[in-house]
């Protein structure tokens, strides 16, 4: 069984199969996606850490599909009705669907109608009429009539049992229709009489129609929100829903062809469809419509866990304002504006809380007890929250430098940050062990301040659920959205790596290979013995074995320690070929180090042997090119306009800078200052079409919009990235769309049922005839 897992997987990700059974290998051998990605390219053949996760994920999927095959065997084979043949089909599947679909005839059933019917010797009955018979039921059945089964009517009845479950229990039979059913079928939905009002954020679906195949993530989870919610009725329907009668017409056609129950000529042609019906409205249009809403739930998690993924991945990867002195201030009204100033490290140097919005002398005192801090402490960053009054404490924010800079001091710069997250930091197990003499309020801007100064290194602090930067996150998969989350986290920390000397233990647990044990460990081992002068100093941290240090030791960085090496992503198993490549070039180590003229004129195959091949040796040599390169961009922030503080100051043609908060599968959610953030559609992100809004922005992104609409009513912002975009056109030309959209969707709907018509044919006749579909 290995070897087909390894060759779907192969097949799948158009990987040679040897490198997929190495990395399957290095995986059970409990090595971790971000070493393996960074430290094993010979044996995976270059995979990153995608690719990486990918082939995980379905390794996991397939090793549970041979161990529910490996049940079912066993199974049908206790009942003694396994056969070769159906042996090798079920060894041959390759979906958990198909594999259930397989065993629906065999597994232990509760007693059914068609159970009872069988055991009062009706099965015979059955089985002559699906075959065809010249004689009218109803004589033949006389010949059944029995106890619980009084008269022909009842022993027919009791036939339509036996062959409905036969229908419903046919494995080929029931693939096809669930998978006809997706291809065909429609979400439909409606409002809810009466909550209108209550419901209006689901105007957009209250006369709602989607092919299965077209919905996407976001719309599908709205639709079952709205259920659950009460305002919707949400239909998931075998057709468009315009002809249900031709909708079941289509499927009785399709059961009675797979079944072997299509018209004789004969007497029990009416039995057969009368069966046909029952099965198709009482079974399987009950159970595909289960099956589909099931299937478009796990599509709508899968692509809603992505987007978060890639959302809080570019979040953690933000660009970090770096080791500067910085005041964080958490704005509020009435409850004060929270500050904490930390230094270039995070270190906490001072609190306060400041009233400057409750009148123009609090509002002075605030300006001059800001100012006197930041002087103080040689503050260069300020950091403001961009929740409620955060602009107007932006404005604070600027007069305070400014009253620096007349001074004579240096001007501190001003910076709204995202404190999505802060409040649940501030209540945690985390911050009460770091600050637990520290008010809960002051908490939160120690958070925003240090999350300028190094978003990774405190986001990680936090539940990535809680950062704000999905869709629908809570209607999602949780354990699924978790693990994935995890793993964004833990592959954006280790291409980051991590200060062992300053690293927090929340930080430390990200690392590869250090679990939450190992990391308080390493920070108990810190805080003992002072900083770790050398990465083999990690062996001597209690539970941390080899294992663990192979994994961990290439992501933990130590500036300014006894080897110059253990400042770089180079791994120790590594260093005797960066030793070998010295001694061939007659520099020392520390001469090799940014020498990109040497550097640059070494040939990785010079160096490649058994135990380091060409993508090891490239790497390395990369890395003392530029040693503990971070991956991140350069700091940047959006400069927002003066005078533009909330909703109502906006105005359609304005063009305004702001930050990129979240991206959706329908556009980018962009702030601008105004305490609501604004939609960037993704028919309004580029001249070109956009399938994805990530080709085009980011999450953190700074980017220019032009205001198209503002809908203070409904608290809605219309942006674009087209900076000559005219919002009266754009909306015109967005109805125009639609229209089109809803014509050519009304066309392709009359095309579909004109082409299932004409290919029904005289076998459709005969069907309708035998009293299918009436």
């Amino acid at each position: 069984m290995v070897g087909m897992i390894v060759q779907t997987i192969a097949r799948e990700l158009s990987v040679p199969e040897n490198n997929v059974h190495a990395t399957i290998a290095l995986l059970d051998e409990g090595n971790t996606v971000p070493f393996i990605a960074r430290y094993r390219k010979e044996v995976t053949g270059g995979l990153d850490d995608s690719q990486l996760r990918t082939l995980e994920a379905r390794l996991h999927y397939l090793r549970e599909l041979e161990e529910r095959k490996a049940t079912v065997l066993d199974a049908i084979d206790a009942q003694g009705k396994l056969t070769e043949e159906l042996k090798a089909e079920i060894l041959g599947v390759e979906t958990k669907a198909r594999l259930e679909d397989l065993y629906l005839p065999y597994k232990t059933k509760r007693r059914t109608k068609a159970a009872i019917a069988r055991e009062a010797g009706l099965e015979p009955l059955a089985c002559q009429l699906v075959d065809g018979v010249s004689t009218d039921p109803a004589e033949l059945a006389a010949d059944y009539i029995t106890e619980g089964f009084p008269d022909a009517s009842a022993v027919l009845t009791g036939a339509r049992h036996i062959v409905v479950e036969d229908i419903a229990t046919n494995a080929d039979v029931v693939g096809h229709v669930r998978d006809e059913f997706y291809s065909r079928g429609h979400a439909t939905a409606s409002v809810v009489e009466g909550v209108e009002d209550a419901g209006a954020k689901y105007r957009d679906y209250f006369e709602f129609s989607e092919p299965f195949t077209q919905l996407p993530s976001h719309r599908i989870l709205a639709l079952l929100r709205g259920e659950n919610e009460g305002v919707l009725r949400v239909n998931f329907g075998a057709g468009t829903g315009e002809d249900p009668q031709e909708d079941n017409e289509y499927f009785e056609q399709l059961i009675a062809h797979d079944a072997g129950l299509e018209p004789h000529g004969d007497a029990a042609d009416a039995f057969r469809a009368e069966c046909v019906r029952f099965a198709w409205r009482t079974k399987l249009s009950v159970s595909s419509a289960v099956d589909v809403r099931m299937k478009l739930k796990e599509r709508a998690d899968d692509g809603a866990v992505e987007v978060f993924s890639r959302n809080l991945k570019d979040l953690l990867l933000a660009a970090p304002a770096g080791q500067r002195a910085t005041l964080g201030l958490d704005p509020g009204y009435r409850n004060g504006v929270k500050c904490a100033v930390v230094d270039a490290t995070g270190k906490v140097l001072d609190t306060v809380i400041v009233y400057p919005h409750s009148g123009a002398a609090k509002w002075e005192q605030a300006r001059t007890v800001l100012a006197e801090l930041s002087a103080a402490h040689g503050v260069e960053l300020l950091a403001v929250g961009n929740g409620t009054a955060s602009r107007e404490t932006e404005k604070l924010a600027r007069e305070v430098a400014d009253l620096i800079a007349q001074a004579g001091g240096k001007k501190p710069q001003p910076v709204i940050v995202s404190e999505s997250g802060a409040s649940v930091y501030s209540a945690s197990e985390v911050a009460a062990a770091e600050f637990p003499e520290m008010d809960v309020s002051l908490r939160g801007a120690v958070s925003i301040a240090r999350r300028l100064q190094d978003p990774l290194a405190e986001l990680v602090k936090i539940d990535p659920k809680s950062i704000g930067v999905g869709q629908y996150q809570h209607d999602v998969n949780q354990t699924l959205l978790a693990a994935g989350l995890d793993s964004v986290v833990e592959d954006a920390v280790n291409s980051v790596g991590v200060d062992l000397n300053s690293a927090s233990a929340q930080l430390l647990r990200r690392v590869a290979g250090v679990t939450p044990t190992l990391a308080d460990n390493i920070v108990a081992y810190r805080d003992e013995n002072g900083a770790f002068s050398s990465r083999k100093e990690l062996l001597k941290v209690p539970r941390l074995g080899p294992k663990a240090f192979e994994q961990a030791a290439g992501f933990l960085r130590i500036r300014d320690g006894k080897d110059p090496l253990d400042a770089s992503a180079v791994h120790p198993e590594a260093y005797p070929l960066v030793h070998r490549i010295s001694e061939d070039t007659g520099l020392s180590i520390t001469e090799l180090i940014g020498n990109s003229r040497v550097l640059a004129s070494l040939k990785p195959q010079s160096y490649a042997d058994e135990t380091f091949g060409v993508p090891t040796v490239t790497d390395v040599l990369a890395e003392l090119d530029k040693p503990g390169r971070d991956p991140r961009p350069t700091f940047k922030t959006a400069a927002l306009a003066e005078g533009v503080e909330k909703v109502s100051d906006l105005k359609p043609g304005m063009i305004l800078e702001g930050t990129v908060t979240n991206v959706a599968a329908f556009g980018a959610f962009v702030d601008v200052g105004v305490h609501q953030d604004g939609l960037v559609h993704i028919s309004a992100m580029s001249d070109r079409y956009v399938s994805d809004p990530h080709e085009v922005v980011n999450s953190g992104q700074v980017v220019k919009v032009r205001v198209l609409e503002v809908d203070e009513k409904r608290n809605r912002i219309g942006l674009s990235l087209r900076l000559n975009d005219e919002p009266q056109k754009v909306k015109k030309a967005q109805g125009d769309n639609r229209k089109a959209g809803s014509r050519q969707a009304a066309q392709n709907r009359k095309g579909q049922r004109g082409g299932r018509q004409r290919s029904g044919g005289s076998m459709a006749d005969a069907l309708r005839k035998a009293g299918f579909g009436s």
